[in-house]
């Protein structure tokens, strides 16, 4: 049965159980103390009337065959009943069966009286306990109501009612992580907000500031020219803000499939840092691509090309003219590393552990360009493809980023 299975009813059901047996008992040892009474009154009720036939002169042959005579005449009956001995005689008359009755009451009563009480106890105490079983779920099920998830419910018995439990338990756990997903979109799309917001105030002041300058002097075609130059750099500026926080948001609300397909690795590189390689020219830097270019990663081209050029993009940010960006791949069994290596400033102890953090900048690259965005967002896209990006670094020598990718059989 389902109901043994719960303590407090087995529990409930083992005292009934032993209560019946006492009752028994208690009945059986009633039952031979009377019977016991009995023969002991039975017994006394002879003695007496011997005594009193001896005194009487009767003969004891006489007193032996009348005790041991079991057949009843009438006329035996009617002296009986003539000297008010008979069946309807008051029992008070009657000194030793009142005083059997009496006795025998009394012990009844007790027994009762003693039965009683343990019967009452037991099923105080398991109401007592149920009561407080119900009295714990009331207090648990407002704390979940008010949100509060810090209390759980007793889940450790068997029984319909831990079986509820264990179903709501289960409820609550499926509302408390919708409820912490739901805090957390609220809090990225908070901070998200604020990270905008904050990025794109500098370039917008500047666009109004420009804007004032070129409405103030609009003869003056240098100025003009100048200052337009300047707002087009501010609102490129913007332009891959938002496009970056867009490319960030959608693999954080996992709307990107990753479209994993066999790519050359040399194919994968050129488009990587197709459009890295002017700036390095201009800026007088190199991209040097080390490495067996037929060999195959199995990965998202598009986007594995996007963390790849961010990383070379943050690596050309940190090299100084002259400076040169390595990228050299190695293939094991098990493992498939692409290596990002720069001869720049490195980067501070202190910083190590926050370069993926979004809108990061060290203090120490305050003068460099970019948003804080490019690594944290090279990150998302090794992740999401199950990757494993890593960095190290020492300041003054150069900075080395590694990307691992299991081999796929």
């Amino acid at each position: 049965m389902n109901l043994c299975r719960d303590k407090q009813i087995k529990g409930f059901l083992l005292f009934l159980i032993s209560f019946a047996l006492l009752l028994v008992g208690t009945e059986t040892v009633l039952a031979i103390y009377q019977v016991n009474d009995v023969e002991v009154l039975w017994l006394t009720h002879d003695e007496a009337v011997v005594s009193s036939l001896l005194e009487q002169g009767v003969s004891k042959e006489a007193i032996v065959t009348a005790l041991t005579n079991t057949e009843i005449s009438e006329d035996g009956r009617s002296l009986l009943a003539a000297a008010g001995l008979g069946k309807q005689t008051g029992i008070n008359i009657r000194p030793f069966l009142n005083q059997f009755q009496q006795s025998t009451f009394c012990i009844t009563l007790c027994a009762v009286m003693f039965l009683l009480l343990v019967l009452s106890i037991g099923m105080f105490v398991f109401f007592w306990k149920r009561k407080r079983l119900y009295q714990q779920a009331d207090k648990v099920l407002t704390n979940y109501i008010n949100g509060d998830y810090s209390c759980h419910l007793p889940q450790n018995y068997e029984g319909a009612i831990f079986q509820i439990f264990s179903s709501i338990e289960q409820l609550a756990t499926m509302l408390q992580s919708k409820n912490e997903t739901e805090h957390k979109a609220k809090e990225f799309l908070k901070d998200t907000i604020s990270d905008i917001s904050h990025q794109l105030k500098t370039p917008l002041s500047a666009l109004a500031m420009y804007q004032e300058i070129i409405e103030s002097e609009p003869e003056n075609a240098e100025t003009v020219k100048q200052f337009a130059a300047k707002m087009g750099i501010s609102l490129k500026r913007m332009e891959q803000l938002i496009l970056s926080m867009l490319k960030i948001t959608r693999l954080d609300t996992g709307s990107i499939v990753f479209e994993k397909k066999s790519c050359r690795l040399s194919e994968l590189i050129t488009h990587s840092v197709n459009e890295l390689t002017t700036r390095a020219k201009n800026e007088n830097k190199q991209i040097q691509i080390d490495g067996d270019g037929e060999q195959q990663l199995i990965c998202d081209m598009e986007w594995t090309g996007e963390a790849i050029g961010n990383i070379v993009k943050n690596a050309l940010d940190h090299t100084q003219a002259g400076g040169v960006v390595r990228i050299t791949w190695d293939r094991t069994p098990a493992m498939f590393q692409i290596f990002i290596s720069d001869n720049g400033s490195g980067i501070a102890p202190e910083d190590i552990h926050h370069i993926f953090k979004r809108f990061y900048r060290s203090k120490h690259s305050l003068d460099t360009q970019g948003i804080g965005l490019g690594l944290s967002l090279a990150k998302s896209i090794i992740e999401g493809q199950n990757g494993v990006i890593s960095v190290q670094s020492e300041l003054g020598a150069g900075t080395n980023f590694t990307l691992s990718f299991l081999t796929e059989l």
